[in-house]
């Protein structure tokens, strides 16, 4: 190959950026040295750490996604559906099932006997919404939350469906949420991850979780959630060796910047501006993550709002007392996680152990975010990846009885930024097997989420193999009668 064809081959745009005043790793440099300079009144990032920012002022800034892995089953919580319990034991109308396609757990049944809960419902705020006995704490922020009881999914399994729910596909390797996120809207913190996950469980046994639940996929690696832990060491190898001072890493950092600065000039591949990126952070998060995660400086009137398993690391309690903290520090999106939803039989003993655990530290983190004025520019979701059946799952006797998944229609409810608040959205049949007025589908319910964040989600996407990808696939609208 020529001089000039050398010429022709090297200078590409990229390439002449690359180039011009240490082109965008510098730029990526400059802005972990002053973020916040970067940032205008809604957080819109420089074109060097997101697309282009919000496309219109949000109402939202941050997010808090507390998701109950497993299937919560709405009936049980915030469907109510006294003609179930009427009809208990009797098989599930043909007409009602529709010719629906059901789990391989369930479909070799003989009969599908209609089960009733066993729990009781009562009215709560402004608007009469109806909440399960087994979540008090959540019927008292009936007027601060939107119930959402017509969602739908396409995913009939677990690991499917929360895939769909977190990347927007039933295929792994998309970005999660909180990383279309932190591509779109940058970091409001100089110290901390723009995207945190929290992992908690109520009992063992259910379905796993994956990192990639949380990974970047095919955006920059910089965009990808961290794991903190309970514990004394909440993000894992953050620690210095022993021997290793804070000057001799700052050291090592200042070396290996000027070697990875070498090679993007070299061979221009733009992920090693997430890996120096990563790397700086780590460094700041050596200081800001202890402090963030040290619950010792909080009142003893916080741990009796939040319950007192809030004082023990790793507990759901703890992680929602910790989210109101990360908030606190700008953190963009903090993902709760919390296993042990899947009720497939012994349904009304281990329901009450879950609700238990979730619902006080649910509705404090609400109240908490209230009171500090948070709650305005932060959205809150609570919910899982489908809900269950409204027959029984194997045998239904007076006392037990288990619900199989049903993608068909389940219940979740949001908080904050720009929900319309104290209201129930959404309408299923007497039997809670069918949406019968505003069917809210997974694409619709992520693309009123960024909308609240200030994006038109046909707009916010990524050139990946050719193909222009987002969150919301080729789907979705926003759902104008969740907004306020």
């Amino acid at each position: 190959m020529s001089d000039i064809d050398d010429i022709k081959y090297l200078s590409t745009r990229r390439h002449f950026l690359s180039r011009s005043a240490c082109g965008f790793g510098g730029a990526a440099l400059a802005s972990l040295i002053n973020p916040m300079g970067i940032l205008d009144a809604f957080g819109a990032p420089s074109p060097s750490n997101g697309p282009e920012g919000p496309h219109f002022a949000p109402k939202a800034k941050r997010v808090i996604y507390l998701f109950q892995s497993g299937g919560p089953s709405h009936l049980e919580l915030l469907d109510y559906k006294p003609t179930l319990r009427d009809l208990n034991g009797q098989q599930l109308p043909d007409s009602v099932r529709g010719g629906q396609r059901l789990t391989g757990m369930s479909a070799f049944q003989t009969a599908l006997p209609m089960a009733g809960s066993q729990f009781d419902f009562k009215q709560a705020g402004k608007s009469g919404a109806w909440f399960s006995d087994l979540i008090p704490h959540t019927a008292s922020i009936a007027d601060d939350i939107c119930v959402i009881r017509s969602m739908h999914t396409d995913a009939i399994n677990h690991d499917p469906a929360i895939t769909f729910f977190q990347t927007g596909s039933q295929q792994t390797g998309r970005p999660s949420f909180g990383s279309w996120m932190s591509y779109g809207l940058g970091s409001l913190n100089d110290n901390l991850p723009t995207f945190t996950v929290l992992l908690s469980r109520s009992r063992d046994g259910d379905q796993p979780l994956y990192s990639r639940l949380w990974g970047s996929g095919f955006l920059p690696s910089l965009h990808q959630g961290v794991q903190f832990r309970g514990g004394a060491d909440p993000v894992l190898y953050l620690k210095d060796p022993d021997g290793l001072s804070r000057t001799s890493r700052r050291h090592m950092l200042d070396a290996l910047r000027e070697m990875y600065r070498a090679e993007h000039e070299r061979v221009m591949d733009p992920e090693i501006d997430s890996r120096i990126a990563q790397y700086e952070m780590a460094y700041r998060m050596q200081t800001s993550v202890p402090e963030a995660m040290d619950l010792s400086d909080e009142p003893d009137e916080v741990f009796e709002l939040y319950g007192e398993a809030a004082r023990k690391p790793g507990t759901f309690a703890a992680n929602c007392l910790l989210a109101r903290r990360l908030a606190e520090r700008d953190v963009r999106f903090i993902q709760l996680y919390h296993q042990g939803w899947d009720q497939h039989g012994n349904l009304p003993k281990d329901i009450a152990l879950m609700a238990k655990d979730t619902d006080q530290p649910s509705a404090a983190l609400i109240k908490d975010l209230k009171r500090r004025g948070l709650l305005d520019d932060t959205l809150v979701i609570w919910g899982g990846e489908f809900g269950r059946t409204s027959y029984s799952q194997g045998k239904l006797t007076k006392d037990n009885y288990g619900r199989d998944h049903h993608p068909r229609c389940f219940s979740v409810w949001v908080a904050g930024g720009g929900i319309n608040k104290g209201t129930v959205f959404g309408e299923t049949d007497d039997f809670g097997y069918n949406i019968v007025r505003d069917p809210v589908h997974v694409h619709d319910f992520q693309a009123t989420l960024l909308h609240l964040l200030g994006f038109d989600h046909e707009r916010l996407n990524f050139l990946h193999q050719g193909r222009r990808f987002r969150l919301t696939d080729v789907h979705g609208k926003v759902v104008k009668g969740l907004i306020a």
